[in-house]
């Protein structure tokens, strides 16, 4: 009678024993899957990445959540912790991810259009179709391990993006765009990332007003051109003009730029001497309105310059 009472009793813990293993393996599905849904932000939430592209030197920008209530309530407001590096990608115009992103699926906008570069739940194999960069794409998931989902996307004349998801961290691990030809033109990666930052951070809103590149354009020679300084099409008027300058004189070249308000007020002089270099360097022009005159003259055969102007509006929080 004793042995089987203890028959009984192994039956039981056996059966105990299965269950809580079919149990676990259910949870773990669970949690499998929800590792990627939409991740939800916190304000102070930041991402450290490199952003390297073919014409300009990398630069590191510390993407910070400055606020989860943008569009009444349905969007986070993604800004940098340095108000350089907020005027250097507003003028340069290269990270696409800035300012609001969606809540349902980390949405970056795009001409005042949320587009889904992700599409949560992500699942091997999904797919569909978003505009980035003002181009149509087709993405599908082709590998999710581990914590990571691999995204692939391909445009209508060969150009590509591949974007990797860490649901760790909520956001990129890397994203490379590159064109039809297998040129890399914008990679992110990620160095680092965290919570609670605190301390100011901006957002500068970036309308591209002029940009031209002259490479050994002649001895002697001086180029003149204008352009109309308007509001942006929405938000007013530009709190400044950001500008960036890279410049390159071979030894027995010389440039000289010149940038004039409608009043012949020089807002802007530059001059570099033979062997003179000067890359990267960005600055303000307060009060802008109206049009404005570039003049550059180029002495000598050997010369490099190249001038982008953008109308910035800058916000700023405290946390």
């Amino acid at each position: 009678m004793g042995k089987g009472r203890a028959c009984a009793i192994l039956v039981v813990l056996l059966s105990s024993s299965l269950a809580g293993c079919s149990g676990g393996q259910s949870s773990g599905d669970d949690s499998a899957t929800s590792d990627f849904e939409v991740p939800i932000w916190e304000t102070g939430d930041w991402w450290l990445y490199t952003f390297s592209t073919p014409d300009y030197s990398d630069d590191t920008a510390r993407l910070v959540v400055a606020s989860t209530s943008e569009e009444d309530g349905t969007a986070y407001m993604l800004a940098i912790s340095s108000l350089t590096e907020a005027r250097r990608h507003a003028v340069l115009n290269h990270n696409p991810f800035l300012g609001r992103m969606t809540h349902s699926d980390l949405g970056a906008f795009e001409n005042g259009v949320a587009q889904s570069v992700l599409s949560f739940p992500l699942e091997e194999g999904n797919s569909w179709s978003f505009t980035l960069f003002s181009m149509e794409w087709d993405a599908f998931v082709s590998d999710i391990s581990g914590s990571t989902a691999v995204i692939i996307a391909s445009s209508s004349d060969g150009s590509r993006l591949d974007y990797v998801f860490d649901s760790e961290v909520g956001f990129f691990y890397s994203f490379t765009w590159k064109d039809e030809l297998g040129g890399t033109k914008l990679r992110m990666m990620l160095s680092d990332s965290g919570t609670g930052h605190s301390g100011d951070v901006y957002f500068v809103r970036g309308g591209d007003l002029f940009s031209d590149t002259w490479e050994d354009p002649g001895n002697d020679i001086e180029i003149r051109d204008t352009f109309l300084v308007s509001d942006h099409p929405s938000d007013g008027e530009w709190d400044e003009m950001i500008y960036f300058i890279d410049a390159d004189c071979g030894s027995g070249s010389s440039i000289s730029l010149t940038l004039r308000d409608h009043m012949s007020v020089s807002a802007l002089e530059r001059i570099w001497g033979p062997g003179a270099s000067e890359m990267g360097t960005l600055g303000t022009i307060p009060y802008p309105s109206g049009e404005y005159t570039l003049t550059a003259t180029f002495t000598g055969g050997t010369t490099f310059l190249r001038v982008r102007v953008a109308g910035g509006i800058t916000q700023s929080w405290s946390l």
